[in-house]
C-alpha cells in the first residue's frame, strides 16, 4: 500500500470513526475509495478533497464536528490554528485591484509573495490555477478559498493566509453563477495544517460580522480595526 493511501483501519483512525462506519460509508459510495484485491483503499488526495467539500458545504455545527475530527489527528508538535495570527496587515488588500479570475490569482499570489515567506510565486500561481480548473473554490457566500491541490512546502517559509476583496463581485467558477468578491489564499506547509486551517477559516467566515467587516471596510486599516474590536469583545473571530 502506498504510504500516502489509507486502508479502512488507518482511515478510521484518521477520521476518528469506527472501522465499521468507514467500511459502510465506502460500500454506500459516501466516501471516495476503490477495492483492490477485495479490500478498500483510499487515496490521500481524494480524502482531502472530500473533507474540503464537506467543509465548504457544512453549516456551523458540522464545521465544529469536522474541526474535532481534524484536531484528533493533530500531532503533538502541531500548533493551534488562529486565523488572526495567520493573517497580518501585510497580507490583506482592500480593495484588491482585479476584475477577472486570472488577475485575482495573480494579485493574491503577489500579495503573498510580499511577505517574503513565498519563494516561488509563479509555481504557486500555476498550482492555484490548476486547482481552480479542477474544482472551483467559490462558495455560496461570495468567498473563494484559494489553494493548490496539495501543499507546496518546498516554496514556503511558514503557513499563512492572504486576504483580498475586489470592489465588485466577479465570476469565479461558482456552479450557479454566484459572484465572488472575497478571496483568501491558504498557504500551508502540510496536508494536516491545510485542512485544520480550512476548517477554522470556514467557521470564521460563517460569522456574518466577519464578512461584514471585510465588505464594509474601505481599506485594510478599517478592516483590522473592526476585526480587533470584535476579538477584544470576545466574539470568537479567531
Amino acid at each position: 500500500m502506498n504510504e500516502l493511501d489509507y486502508d479502512v483501519e488507518r482511515l478510521a483512525r484518521y477520521l476518528n470513526l469506527q472501522t465499521q462506519q468507514v467500511a459502510r460509508m465506502a460500500d454506500r459510495g459516501k466516501i471516495p475509495g476503490r477495492r483492490i484485491a477485495g479490500e478498500w483503499r483510499f487515496s490521500s488526495a481524494e480524502i482531502h478533497h472530500w473533507i474540503e467539500e464537506r467543509i465548504g458545504l457544512s453549516d456551523d455545527p458540522d464545521l465544529a464536528l469536522m474541526e474535532q475530527v481534524l484536531e484528533h489527528s493533530r500531532r503533538g508538535n502541531d500548533e493551534e490554528v488562529d486565523v488572526l495570527e495567520l493573517l497580518s496587515p501585510a497580507t490583506v488588500r482592500i480593495p484588491l485591484d482585479a476584475r477577472t479570475r486570472g488577475s485575482v490569482i495573480t494579485a493574491m499570489v503577489e500579495l503573498a509573495a510580499d511577505t517574503g515567506w513565498l519563494w516561488d510565486p509563479e509555481k504557486l500561481a500555476e498550482a492555484v490555477r490548476q486547482r481552480e480548473s479542477l474544482h472551483p473554490t467559490a462558495l455560496d457566500s461570495g468567498v473563494a478559498l484559494l489553494h493548490p491541490r496539495r501543499p507546496l512546502s518546498s516554496i514556503l517559509g511558514q503557513s499563512f493566509l492572504a486576504l483580498g476583496r475586489t470592489p465588485q463581485g466577479i465570476p469565479f467558477g461558482h456552479p450557479r453563477g454566484v459572484l465572488t468578491d472575497v478571496f483568501i489564499l491558504i498557504c500551508a506547509l502540510d496536508d494536516r495544517t491545510h485542512l485544520r486551517i480550512l476548517a477554522r477559516l470556514s467557521r470564521w467566515l460563517n460569522r456574518p460580522e466577519v464578512l461584514s467587516a471585510i465588505r464594509d471596510a474601505d481599506n485594510e486599516l478599517e478592516f483590522w480595526a473592526s476585526i480587533r474590536q470584535m476579538h477584544a469583545g470576545g466574539s470568537g473571530v479567531d
